[in-house]
């Protein structure tokens, strides 16, 4: 029997899967940052934890692997991987392989050999890849060089909001209400100095209140929903100009947990104006399984192992939701 392993590695959550060549799960792990520009030490910590969690529960030791793939979030320039190399080369693998975390996530959500990612999680990517085999990406490296959003901007903008609709400079919003009863506050003043004085950071799932506030018509929470929209959509605009795929028909895959689990309107109609502007014949799909599944593929196929049939439909029948839920118990 053969194993692999595959492990998503982002700036909030690491994921390991360990499977047999049928594509049964055998192995899992759950940790925390994996993104090394968030800090090298813990990132190693963090993927070493989560891929010794697998490995155990899978009883198997690193040599019984026939192939690892890594989806590291940060492993985005040739610098990175001067980095990830051995610091991946290091864990005690025989055989494996690393790229950006965009690559497992387009490679989970679609069966084409190409494509384009649009990742939304606690930060933003996007990537390509065209019938060619030519690579782009663009964004990934933070406000101050082009990008807008994720979870993590999406957090202060919903609470920076609340603030300026509390000293007259934003209209009134239904943001405040919900923030102060989720951060357990008695009034935004409690709030604001409270945060102000215990130099506080907007929790990361601050961002789930956007959509609360936006599904009962807030303007405001609409709005900030809306520039997200418009800048993933210039970004796939960008990589499809870029890779010459505007007359190709491919899939631009959805991904990270603003995007891919988020309802309503909100932001997808504005990805979707903008995609089918460029390239009419691409159709927009949302990542439903976690993007490690797509990490697991990888390491088969390079391998030399083409992903079967049967492996295929088996994981892709682990939704995102059991997914987690199966990373989850690890930890209990």
């Amino acid at each position: 029997m053969k194993y692999y392993l595959g492990v998503d590695a982002g700036g909030s959550k690491t994921y390991t899967l360990v499977t047999d060549e049928h594509g049964h799960i055998i192995g899992k792990g759950h940790s925390g940052n994996g993104n090394h520009q968030l800090g090298v030490e813990q990132a190693l910590g963090n993927i070493t934890n989560s891929v010794a969690m697998a490995l155990q529960q899978a009883g198997l030791a690193h040599s019984d692997i026939e192939y690892a793939f890594f989806g590291l979030a940060g492993a985005d320039r040739p610098i990175d991987y001067t980095i990830l190399r051995p610091l991946i080369g290091g864990l005690g693998f025989t055989n494996y392989g690393i790229d950006c975390d965009t690559m497992i996530a387009l490679r989970a959500g679609t069966s084409q050999p190409f494509g384009v990612v649009l990742i939304c999680g606690s930060g933003t990517n996007s990537a390509g890849k065209n019938r060619q085999g030519e690579f782009f990406q663009c964004g990934g490296y933070t406000y101050q060089f082009g990008d807008f959003g994720g979870g993590g901007t999406l957090a202060v903008e919903a609470f920076r909001s609340v603030i300026r609709s509390w000293d007259g400079r934003e209209q009134p919003t239904m943001l405040t209400e919900l923030l102060i009863q989720f951060l357990g506050y008695n009034s935004v003043q409690e709030m604001f100095d409270d945060f102000l004085d215990n130099n506080k950071s907007v929790p990361l799932h601050t961002t789930k209140l956007l959509f609360e506030a936006a599904e009962q018509g807030d303007e405001v929470a609409c709005r900030i929903l809306k520039v997200q929209g418009e800048e993933l959509g210039k970004s796939a605009a960008a990589v499809i100009k870029r890779l010459n795929m505007e007359q190709e028909t491919f899939q631009v895959v959805l991904a990270g947990s603003v995007i891919a689990r988020g309802d309503g309107p909100f932001i997808y109609s504005y990805i979707e104006k903008a995609v089918s502007e460029v390239a009419p014949k691409a159709t927009i799909v949302k990542l439903n399984v976690e993007p490690v599944i797509g990490a697991v593929w990888m390491a088969m196929e390079a391998a030399g192992n083409p992903v079967t049939i049967e492996v295929y439909e088996k994981l892709r029948t682990v939704s995102d939701y059991q997914t987690i839920q199966l990373l989850d118990k690890t930890r209990m």
